[in-house]
């Protein structure tokens, strides 16, 4: 199927940036009347409104007389935000066109609650048919042929899984219980569960805030998508050994790498002092004092003592095409160009931490993007220009083999997509 160019992806940004201002002032005025209880519905109207933003956005300019004025671009926003809850959500239908109306007070608008309540009336009544893919699907027009010309056989399954809601995936920290010993917990408690793609990964029928989790302030569990979890299980690491996670907070990888090794010397790097704090925050709970954490740059090595690692795990930024169902504002804050900038700073990080590798040593390369211009091409690159790197085959029997390395694609119910490569420096 064709994409259509569609809007200018610079309106499209601005207006989704708008619909969660829009939602949180809506939620401003949910918390006033219902209390914190409503921050869930808050972040189910942001989230859902940016999710399907490529409809609702059609079908609200369609119920308009005339254009809204850019000043207005708030306005739009609030409309989706509106529409949603119509279409996605089992908020009455009066409910939904009165509390989004009254929140044009809120938004300093109170001109324009005709426009709203009338636009919002006649988009309950009936549903306008789908014009393009973009609309039918809700990804922007750049990411659909991206993801046709990368798994031809697997779209439409792909957009389906993509607008579906992410499972609620967990890691039982194996230093304080068993993962039997845990299901045990979770039956007690009444969660429901499967078991995940590691033996110490259980995903839950039905999400819960973390907090209320057993045993969680005990640090016996963390909130992990299953598909990140697979990293700790492909890296290999002998007792004594040094691992470098170069890309580290907010530290589930690094923490799962040392729960499996925990006679390994693990350094946590990151560049971004907030994600480190929360970091340090977790390494508390979950009883984890690590080797080392480091603020500093994967793209540089100034904070590097020389002294090398056994083993580097790059959990490279990137368009995170992987966690759309997660994730759902990539879908409107992304362009096609934000592909080849991530592309570029994955081999930067990749020809920076190669020569703090020991001789002998692995290295991880991993993304949670499913597009191969992160991926494939970023590894094969590399190796080509690398005289002693050379790429490890990886034999699971999740995911589908590339040339260099072996995705993972998101599933309704199932893991996020991801990218793994394990290079060995020989």
């Amino acid at each position: 199927m064709s994409a259509p160019s569609g809007p200018d992806a610079t309106v499209i940004r601005a207006r989704a940036a708008r619909a969660v201002h829009a939602a949180r002032h809506r939620g401003i005025r949910l918390e006033a009347s219902l209390g914190a209880d409503a921050a869930p519905l808050l972040t189910e109207l942001a989230y859902g409104a940016c999710r399907h933003y490529y409809s609702l956005a059609a079908q609200v300019d369609a119920r308009l007389a005339r254009p809204l004025k850019p000043r207005d671009a708030v306005l739009h926003a609030l409309l989706v935000i509106g529409a949603y809850q119509l279409r996605h959500t089992r908020i009455p239908p009066h409910a939904a066109v009165s509390e989004t109306v009254a929140a044009t007070h809120q938004l300093r608008r109170p001109w324009a609650k005709g426009l709203v309540n009338g636009a919002l009336r006649r988009l309950a009544e009936a549903p306008a048919p789908a014009a393009d893919a973009t609309q039918r699907w809700d990804h922007p027009a750049w990411m659909l042929r991206a993801f046709e010309a990368a798994w031809p056989a697997h779209c439409p399954a792909l957009f389906r899984a993509n607008n579906s809601r992410a499972p609620m995936a967990l890691r039982v920290n194996a230093t304080k219980i068993s993962a039997s010993a845990y299901r045990k917990r979770l039956d007690a408690a009444g969660r429901k569960h499967r078991q995940g793609l590691t033996p110490e990964t259980l995903v839950l029928e039905a999400p819960t805030r973390a907090q209320t989790l057993p045993g969680f302030a005990d640090g016996l569990v963390s909130v992990q998508d299953e598909g990140a979890q697979l990293a700790a299980t492909l890296l290999p690491a002998a007792p004594g050994a040094r691992m470098l996670d170069a890309c580290a907070a907010p530290g589930g990888k690094a923490f799962h790498f040392q729960e499996r090794h925990p006679q390994v010397a693990v350094t946590a790097l990151d560049a971004n002092a907030e994600r480190l704090a929360h970091l340090r925050a977790e390494s508390r709970r979950l009883g984890h004092p690590l080797h080392a954490i480091v603020a500093g740059d994967a793209t540089a090595r100034c904070w590097w003592h020389g002294e090398p690692f056994d083993a580097i795990l790059v959990d490279a930024p990137c368009s995170g095409t992987g966690t759309l169902r997660r994730h759902p504002d990539i879908k409107v804050s992304r362009v096609a160009e934000d592909v080849t900038r991530a592309a570029a700073q994955q081999r930067a990080m990749l020809d920076n931490l190669w020569p703090t590798l020991s001789r002998g040593g692995t290295l991880l390369y991993c993304a949670c993007s499913i597009l191969p211009e992160e991926n494939d091409a970023v590894v094969q690159g590399f190796v080509e220009a690398t005289p002693d790197a050379a790429v490890a085959p990886i034999a699971a029997a999740w995911g589908q083999p590339k040339a260099c390395g072996r995705a993972l694609l998101p599933t309704c119910g199932g893991p996020d997509g991801f990218f793994y490569a394990r290079i060995e420096k020989r």
